[in-house]
């Protein structure tokens, strides 16, 4: 749907580097130690039984001379190896899995919010697979200064790793089919989500935390789905998750009835 970045201009390479693998694309900043966003594609067939392994590990494919984030920078910090691309969203089969276990694929993030609300949009996500939708979709992170199981922190691992004030994510659905970015419409819906990531997290479900996508290229400078029509792009990015009118021509119906979804 889009490079993000691909708009920007001037940024430093250590602060925009682009990583491409077959299970998703990444911007990383090295001065941060973790990514600007991870985008991936997500449908039945990247789904399957594979029994995740925590192998964390070190990205190769970042430059020799850049500081390479290791599993043991997060140790004792207070914050969980949180996910970007999700394991569960790539369990078809080991290789898929591990690749998003390289540490460029992970932000510090506080237990609450990795484990229970950022973790429930992830499941209703994988909901959304079952019921026959693909989706792509984009997060990343935004500001400074977490709250973790030890109290607030701005960095970890001695000042390499930025601990980030919010997790954003994006998500666009459509009904599984092919030629996707054409068939992107007026109608189609798209998620947003902006989470603090503090202990308190969990006192709203995922669903209140909703904003719209406008609102995340504002707080970002990213441009998300540039590769959609303009015409559309510019409606779908400016409607809340839920604020839907009549669509004759739905695939799931002759409206879009998400409730509180």
């Amino acid at each position: 749907m889009g490079n993000p970045s691909a708009g920007r201009v001037g940024v430093p390479e250590d602060e925009e580097f682009l990583i491409i693998r077959p299970q998703y694309a990444l911007s990383y900043n090295a001065k941060k130690g973790t990514a600007n966003w991870v985008s991936w594609h997500l449908s039945a067939a990247w789904k399957g039984d594979y029994k995740r392994k925590d192998v964390f590990r070190q990205d190769p494919e970042l430059p020799r001379h850049w500081y390479r984030v290791k599993k043991q920078d997060y140790s004792h910090s207070g914050f969980d190896r949180g996910h970007l691309c999700p394991s569960d969203d790539r369990d078809a089969d080991k290789s898929d899995n591990e690749a998003t276990f390289y540490m460029t694929n992970i932000v510090p993030q506080s237990p609450v919010c990795n484990q229970q609300t950022w973790h429930a949009l992830e499941r209703y996500c994988t909901q959304l697979v079952l019921e026959g939708y693909e989706m792509y979709i984009i997060a990343g992170t935004y500001g400074r200064k977490g709250q973790g199981n030890n109290g607030n922190a701005t960095s970890i691992a001695d000042g390499r790793v930025t601990v980030p004030r919010y997790l954003w994510k994006v998500i666009l659905i459509l009904p599984e089919g092919t030629d996707d970015v054409r068939r992107v419409n007026p109608y189609t819906r798209v998620i947003a989500v902006k989470m603090p990531n503090r202990k308190n997290v969990n006192r709203r479900p995922w669903w209140e935390y909703k904003v719209t996508v406008d609102d995340l290229e504002r707080l970002t400078g990213y441009d998300f789905f540039s590769n959609v029509d303009d015409d559309v792009e510019e409606v779908i990015e400016a409607r809340l998750d839920g604020d839907y009118p009549d669509c004759p021509d739905c695939p799931i119906g002759n409206s879009h009835n998400w409730s509180e979804r």
